[in-house]
């Protein structure tokens, strides 16, 4: 059975081996997501420790989707922003395990992630990804506008400039 839920801030503590799995195979499987390869668990737990006190402060809102019990994806949403864009917020780490893929948690995390922003009153989602990665591919699928691409603007997980491409999408 499949659940997409908004985790609180103990929740998120108690997701954060099942996180760390999550972000592992991603780095692992070649995702640019910030961090560079090799990384391991003991890598990933400070990482989800901090988006756990972000989650309690309000900053962040943290989505997971499970399988049987288990996280095997995840999406955050950045909703602190700066005075003057009180409207938008940040699309950040959508990341579905390997052994996950093709079950559409990555779509289902999205609706629920757009869903709950717009009840927050955020009515423009931004996001960056990897040029060329298949990530990639499922934004415009899902209704995101493309802005353009930033060269050499991150390095691979393996090492490597890679551009990243921007998105946008209205939401309300």
């Amino acid at each position: 059975m499949t659940t997409i839920r908004l985790l609180d801030a103990t929740e998120a503590r108690a997701a954060i081996p099942d996180l760390c799995d999550v972000l592992v195979d991603c780095v692992d499987g070649g995702a640019s997501v910030g961090f560079m390869q090799p990384y391991r668990r003991e890598d990933a737990e400070p990482y989800w420790r901090a988006v756990a006190e972000s989650v309690a402060s309000g900053a962040t809102m943290l989505f997971a989707a499970e399988i049987d019990g288990r996280v095997l994806g995840t999406v955050q949403i950045g909703a602190a922003q700066m005075p003057n864009q009180p409207h938008r917020a940040d699309l950040k780490k959508l990341l579905v395990h390997r052994d996950a893929r093709g079950n559409g948690l990555a779509r289902l995390l999205m609706r629920a992630a757009e869903e709950e922003a717009a009840r927050r009153g955020k009515t423009i989602l931004v996001l960056d990804t990897a040029t060329g990665s298949d990530a990639e591919a499922i934004y415009p699928r899902l209704g995101w506008e493309r802005v353009g691409v930033i060269p050499d603007y991150a390095l691979w997980p393996q090492g490597g400039f890679c551009a990243s491409t921007f998105f946008y999408k209205r939401i309300a």
